[in-house]
């Protein structure tokens, strides 16, 4: 994808003008964003007229993992990296015992993305249809978009040395196809959607479950657009990127 405004000078050429700063200065703190103060620039244009948003019902997903394999061949990341996959999580409840929970996880496409803003050459950046994205020709690996994530949705490509993650397929949306995840899921627990047509499915499956809708770190401030049904509480806050963990929940 074409962007516009490309810096003159190289990746090379920007990454030596950054160690000349020291070793110090090449890692800084990731201060976690609160707020819409936090100067995000302006978005650039997408499918107009539409903002994007994923709901998961963890109730019909039966953690398969058909996403995670259809989302690698869509996409073609390096073997052992994913841009969505399905956590195990053991849930201990006292009063009826272990429990298996499957997570899907992905990119959040926050409106708030605290990697747009942390970007030193604009590489990453959101659509106008709440997409984030990242433009590969000019992300020099720094990796500062993949410590902000709070949601570990983020990694540095281990071949192409940029940063990677889930775009919604948005070269499948832009010609009126599903994500790969979306049409591959076995259980129907995927549904992408317009959020800003409320006759779409996903609008009135928000609107149907609105007492049941949550979403990961809601207190991060980032307004992220993946929601969830079934999420159980423990989850939303108390969850990173571990690919199995053993929760303790309360009676």
């Amino acid at each position: 994808m074409a962007v516009s405004n490309r810096p003159d000078q190289t990746k090379r050429g920007f990454l030596k003008k950054l160690t000349a700063f020291g070793a110090g200065a090449a890692v800084i703190p990731i201060i976690p964003v609160k707020s819409e103060a936090a100067s995000q620039p302006p978005r650039r244009p997408g499918i107009k007229g539409k903002r994007y948003g994923m709901l998961v019902d963890i109730r019909k997903c039966i953690g398969c993992q058909a996403c995670t394999v259809s989302c690698s061949v869509e996409n073609q990341p390096p073997i052992g990296q994913f841009r969505t996959t399905v956590l195990q999580y053991e849930v201990d409840y006292p009063s009826q015992g272990p429990s298996m929970v499957s997570l899907p996880r992905l990119c959040n496409h926050c409106d708030n993305p605290p990697c747009v803003p942390v970007c030193p050459v604009q590489a990453t950046f959101q659509r106008e249809d709440g997409i984030v994205m990242v433009d590969g020709d000019r992300c020099v690996g720094c990796a500062y978009c993949v410590q902000a994530c709070p949601y570990d949705a983020r990694f540095i490509n281990k071949e192409t040395k940029v940063a990677d993650k889930c775009t919604f397929c948005e070269h499948r949306l832009e010609v009126g196809l599903l994500p790969a995840c979306v049409e591959s899921c076995v259980g129907g627990a995927r549904v992408i959607g317009d959020l800003n047509d409320p006759d779409s499915e996903i609008s009135k499956l928000i609107d149907r479950h609105k007492d049941e809708i949550k979403v990961l770190k809601p207190d991060m401030g980032t307004a992220p657009h993946v929601f969830y049904i079934g999420l159980p509480e423990e989850f939303v806050d108390g969850v990173d990127g571990q690919s199995s963990v053993r929760l303790l929940a309360e009676v």
